[in-house]
Order: C-alpha cells, then sequence, then structure tokens
C-alpha cells in the first residue's frame, strides 16, 4: 500500500542550536569545490513563500500528490485552475540576492554544482548555468500518454482561451506555483488536453507521492561525489530527496553546511547551521571573499 508523502518534521532536543557565524562558509567557498542544494528558502525573498517556515504555506495548504492527480479529474481540475492563477504571479517572480549571490560564486569558479529542489527557475533566471533541477520546473509541461512536451507558456494560453474571464482573487500563493482558491472558485474551470493526443497534460515537476528520476538522482549523487563540500541553502531537508545528499556527503566525510534559520532535519549531519535571512547571509559572504553581488539576472 502507498503511504502518504511526508510533510513535516519535529525537531527533537539533540538537535545542535544554529548559530550566525558565517566563518565556516566562507572559508569552504575560499577551497572551491562547493556543491549548493537549494530550497523554496533561498526564494522567500522574491515573494515565493516557502512550505515549512514561519507562515509556511504547509500550515494552511495541503500540496497535490501524483495518486490524487492521476486518478481524479477533479483534482486535475482543482490543481490546474490553482496552478494557472499562481502561474500569473509565480512568472512574475525574480532573482534575489540570495540567487544572484550563488550565480556569482559560481562565476568566481568557486562551486562544482547547483542542486535546486525548487521549480522557479530562479538560480537560472540569476545566471547560474548547469544546474539540475531536483524537482523538475513549472515551466514545462508534459503528456503523460505519449510524452509531448510544450512550453508552460503555451498552456497557459490554452487555458486563457478556454477560460476567458477567469480572475478569482487567490488567499495566497504556493512554492509549487498553486494558488490558494475555493472549490466554488474552480468548479466551472476548464482543464485542456494535450494538443497532439488528448491524453493529460502535467507540469514537469515531481509531485509529492511521485519518485525523483532515477538518472537524475545518479548523477546528483555524482556531484556530490565530486565536491569538496556541500552547502545547503533554505531547505528543511524534511524529504528524503534532499536528505539523502546530506547525509552521503556527511559520510564521506565531507563538511556539510546549512544555511537556514530554523532546524533541519539535516542538522545532526552538518558541519554547523548559520540561522540568518539567506539575502543577507549570501551577501555578506560575497563581500568577504571580495566577490560583488550584481544584477545579471535575466528578464
Amino acid at each position: 500500500m502507498r503511504m502518504r508523502p511526508t510533510l513535516s518534521w519535529t525537531p527533537t532536543g539533540d538537535v545542535p542550536a544554529g548559530t550566525t557565524d558565517l566563518e565556516p562558509v566562507v572559508d569552504a567557498l575560499s577551497a572551491g569545490g562547493v556543491l549548493v542544494l537549494s530550497g523554496a528558502g533561498i526564494s522567500t525573498e522574491s515573494g515565493i513563500p516557502d512550505y515549512r517556515g514561519e507562515g509556511g504555506s504547509l500550515s494552511r495548504h495541503t500540496p497535490m500528490t501524483y495518486q490524487d492527480f492521476t486518478a481524479s479529474a477533479q483534482a486535475r481540475r482543482r490543481y490546474w485552475a490553482r496552478n494557472h492563477l499562481g502561474w500569473r504571479t509565480f512568472g512574475r517572480a525574480r532573482p534575489n540576492a540570495g540567487h544572484r549571490a550563488v550565480a556569482a560564486f559560481g562565476r568566481h569558479g568557486l562551486l562544482s554544482g547547483v542542486i535546486t529542489q525548487n521549480v522557479d527557475g530562479l538560480h537560472q533566471a540569476a545566471g547560474s548555468e548547469d544546474v539540475v533541477e531536483l524537482h523538475g520546473s513549472l515551466d514545462r509541461v508534459g503528456c503523460l500518454s505519449c510524452g509531448d512536451s510544450i512550453p508552460r507558456r503555451e498552456l497557459a494560453r490554452r487555458l486563457e482561451e478556454a477560460n476567458p474571464g477567469f480572475d478569482p482573487v487567490a488567499a495566497g500563493i504556493n512554492p509549487d506555483g498553486d494558488a490558494d482558491l475555493t472549490d466554488e472558485q474552480v468548479v466551472d474551470f476548464c482543464v485542456v488536453p494535450c494538443a497532439i493526443c488528448g491524453g493529460i497534460l502535467k507540469p514537469d515537476v515531481v509531485f509529492f507521492g511521485e519518485t525523483v528520476p532515477p538518472r537524475r538522482v545518479e548523477h546528483c549523487r555524482e556531484l556530490v561525489d565530486e565536491a569538496t563540500s556541500l552547502l545547503v541553502l533554505g531547505s528543511s531537508l524534511t524529504v528524503m530527496s534532499g536528505l539523502r545528499f546530506v547525509r552521503q556527503a556527511a559520510l564521506a566525510g565531507k563538511p556539510v553546511l546549512i544555511v537556514n534559520r530554523d532546524a533541519t532535519r539535516g542538522d545532526r549531519h552538518a558541519l554547523t547551521r548559520i540561522a540568518l535571512p539567506l539575502g543577507t547571509a549570501l551577501t555578506t559572504v560575497a563581500g568577504e571573499l571580495g566577490i560583488p553581488v550584481d544584477g545579471h539576472a535575466t528578464a
């Protein structure tokens, strides 16, 4: 029997306390070969809420699961109505100082790679290259039947045409691009099928309850093997998709450094956790290294 996905984690008394000392991060970046693993917390300063931090979306919202999406036409209607509205706001988000700092570290040759659990594309928009999108990207949509893939903007156009005048007021936007709407607000929303075969369209993201493609996981494991240290930015590491890389690095004796204001599930494997806002922390680190954090973001 399939279990519901793990959505929460409760810290125990043996979790180390966070610090405000950024020197270990400065030292690791100075040595080079740092692999970045980022989570939703790095995008909060861009106006995208995280899942589990203070005011996180899980306090009011249960994400769509793969099982519900594939089994229920009603669930798909609810998802696409909410996502269609959320996309308008989500698509306007721009990289913040944290994303720009990561891109700057990469341009200066201090990183071995970037793995992100986010689906917002903001690392790439800030100028980071060769980003591994662990959970996929909202910018793409695929058909579950024929495998055809289209840009999200093309689906947005088709949904606009099928739902003229659809403009409800949402209670909030979530890290997966989902907007908070009531059942009454989505009851008449028209979902469009694949233009090639009429099949079910799904965003190219890994839903809760779905597995990350094995080859993508293996690639990330190789990046951990090649790195000298692992820098976790803005992730609670509640789900195994990210936590496994922390455990892998720690088991190999590689320093794990976490920048996250709240305790994480990976703290006991880390050399340190810095409890500071990411934009401030990474900009400070860049200043210590003499690296300008400029506006290389794309539109």
